[in-house]
């Protein structure tokens, strides 16, 4: 059997690089929902306008989620369990926003998609299952099957607090400032819970690997 040379370069991560892409894969349909929108939205008090501006920025939402996916698969050779459920609920959510022209479909499907996660991961961690570690198809070095139940419990509480967050901002805002909350409120709020949970993580085993992946890989938002 041959030995392979000490000399031989070191073989490179597959997923290298991979956070920016999850970033990019979680939120870049929503830029593009956002930009269509603007771009189609007319100027002044016009609900026929708006519904319109709606239905095309949930049309080209739907395909960019549907193209992100693709993306997944093919950069990181693999979709999550998390990514393919968020994915079928925007067709879901979309095509009834798109077959009956009300925004508040569109706007319900966050709700959606962090109370079935929320639940999930709760009810994981209540009959000692880590469904985190499931969905997110990561193993974060080190991390023990304790770490694993407390960062479920706390992501499917953390879930359950952007649901009630989500419809309070679609109760006292506009359609459009709902969508901006997204990339101001929304993403600010998951990547800051996300670093507040590794102090946890590292007393529960996790390396400096470990520490990493959990940065680059949180279960995507909305």
């Amino acid at each position: 059997m041959s030995e392979k040379s000490p000399y031989s370069p070191a073989p490179r991560k597959k997923n290298q690089g991979s956070g920016w892409l999850n970033v990019a894969v979680d939120y870049g349909p929503l830029l593009v929902f956002l930009g269509v929108y603007l771009w189609s939205k007319p100027d002044g008090e016009n609900l026929a306008g708006q519904i319109a501006a709606t239905i095309k920025g949930t049309a080209a939402f739907m395909v960019a989620a549907i193209i992100a996916l693709a993306v997944s698969k093919w950069r990181l050779g693999k979709v999550s369990p998390m990514l393919w459920l968020s994915t079928g609920l925007i067709i879901v959510f979309g095509g009834i926003t798109i077959y009956s022209g009300d925004q508040r479909w569109i706007q319900a499907k966050p709700t959606a998609v962090y109370v079935v996660f929320g639940a999930a991961l709760l009810i994981g961690w209540w009959i000692g299952r880590a469904v985190l570690k499931i969905l997110l198809e990561a193993a974060f070095e080190g991390l023990s099957d304790e770490g694993w139940l407390i960062l479920s419990r706390n992501w499917g509480i953390f879930f359950l607090f952007l649901a009630v967050l989500n419809e309070g901002i679609v109760a006292f805002a506009s359609f459009e400032s709902w969508l901006w909350a997204k990339f101001w409120v929304f993403m600010p709020l998951t990547f800051l819970f996300t670093f507040s949970q590794i102090p946890m993580l590292l007393r529960h085993g996790l390396g400096a690997e470990g520490v990493e992946e959990e940065e680059q890989n949180p279960p995507p938002v909305g």
